[in-house]
């Protein structure tokens, strides 16, 4: 059997979900991610479990 897959906070995450978006809609969710300074799949966990996203600034912000 092969071994746990944990991600870097230790959570087990084994579902994969996925789905569409247009050019515009992926380009702003790219602008959204690289501002809030999250991995892209933080950033849409915390978005659709209505967490609040807090902008960790950097120099490019």
């Amino acid at each position: 059997m092969s071994a746990r897959n944990l991600d870097i906070h230790g959570r087990l995450r084994s579902k994969c979900i996925g789905f569409r978006m247009s050019e515009q809609e992926a380009g702003l969710l790219d602008a959204l991610v690289a501002v809030s300074g999250l991995s892209k799949q933080d950033y849409i966990v915390s978005k659709l479990l209505d967490r609040e996203v807090a902008v960790k600034p950097n120099p490019r912000v």
